[in-house]
């Protein structure tokens, strides 16, 4: 994988078998969680979502920044928006098969992103994360499929049914898969499953109403 810094972001790039720069390919966002934070490379680069990438063989380009040692992806919210913004640049990059998929904090931030750049994401999936369900109508147009394990003691199941729910009671087209039996641990079977990922790349951006606000929620008697 190559190294670099874009965005003030450290970040890892990792390429498809027989990789043209002159093609076009479906490109992966991918956010890590709170045990890959730090100021060294290697230790994303470690991260269990590589493994099952190479496993997979995955037909896909993958940036993947780090967040700095001390820090939580919302402290460098900014940076990351830029960041997800610039990868568009790249000329290999399909902009209509744009994704975004992160776990734990990353699948905090993946839901956050995926609200905040409606306009460039083709689909999500968040995984054992959470996000502000008020403002979920923002994702009614974003295909979004969600994990999270049953007994999860660190992120609450809830967080994502609350989510999922909010969405599609807007209009919108997101699912969720619940491990029964699964503590924190709901990237793996995640990761490892080819149909999440044939779900995934299927998936195309086409013209939205990204406006996504939810009129009732800008009522100041009932939300301040």
């Amino acid at each position: 994988m190559k190294k670099g810094v874009l965005c003030g972001l450290r970040y890892l790039t990792r390429y498809p078998e027989n990789f043209d720069p002159s093609k076009k390919y479906p490109t992966l966002l991918f956010l890590h969680g709170a045990g890959t934070i730090g100021n060294d490379l290697d230790k994303l680069a470690g991260n269990p979502f590589f493994e099952h990438v190479e496993k997979l063989n995955l037909p896909c380009v993958i940036f993947s920044p780090q967040c700095n040692e001390g820090k939580v992806w919302f402290d460098l919210f900014e940076r990351l928006e830029d960041f997800a913004r610039t990868v568009l640049e790249f000329d290999f990059v399909d902009k209509e098969r744009y994704y975004v998929v992160g776990a734990s904090m990353g699948g905090y931030a993946t839901w956050q992103l995926a609200m905040s750049l409606n306009d460039i994401f083709a689909a999500a999936i968040p995984i054992c994360g959470g996000g502000i369900y008020w403002n979920a109508g923002r994702l009614k147009n974003t295909p979004v499929w969600a994990f999270h394990g049953e007994n999860d003691p660190t992120v609450f199941c809830e967080d994502s049914v609350q989510m999922v729910e909010a969405i599609n009671k807007r209009g919108g087209n997101a699912k969720l898969t619940i491990y029964p039996n699964t503590d924190h641990n709901s990237w793996d079977p995640t990761y490892g499953n080819p149909e999440v990922w044939e779900w995934l790349f299927s998936q195309r951006f086409g013209k939205k109403d990204v406006s996504g606000g939810d009129a009732e929620a800008m009522d100041s008697k009932r939300f301040g």
